[in-house]
């Protein structure tokens, strides 16, 4: 089998397309959350530290001189970002714990027996009728 027909019966099962459907969708909802941390979380917890934006938070390394920018450390943004990771982390744990509940429910509801097939049925007439 050559390479290309291989990477063809790779690329085209239905696990490959699944997976980047994931990635695609996983990548909007890192957008949503980023939005919903920077637009909605962070405001009131600024505020409540008494109007600090995490992310304006950086050191000064190198003053902006004639010719060159300034220099900083912007650990504010990286904060941003650990919050961030951590609602998105959170909000796949839920995500995950929900469906995991959902299949372990599936698997607990009990069955009902199959019925007997009509041989079986026949079978047991006849077994019956011989007893008596």
């Amino acid at each position: 089998m050559g390479m290309m027909s291989e990477f063809k019966d790779f690329a085209v099962k239905g696990n490959v397309v699944d997976m980047a459907v994931g990635i695609i969708v996983g990548a909007a909802f890192g957008k949503i959350v980023s939005s919903f941390v920077a637009d909605v979380i962070m405001p009131p917890i600024g505020l409540a530290l008494g109007g600090v934006d995490f992310t304006d938070l950086a050191v000064t390394l190198q003053a902006a001189s004639a010719g060159v920018a300034e220099v900083t450390l912007n650990y504010g943004k990286f904060i941003q970002t650990i919050i961030d990771f951590t609602i998105v982390a959170f909000a796949i744990f839920i995500a995950v714990k929900f469906i995991n509940n959902l299949k372990k429910k599936e698997e607990e509801a009990p069955s009902a027996p199959p019925e007997p097939s009509k041989e079986e049925v026949l079978l047991t007439e006849i077994r019956d009728l011989l007893k008596k």
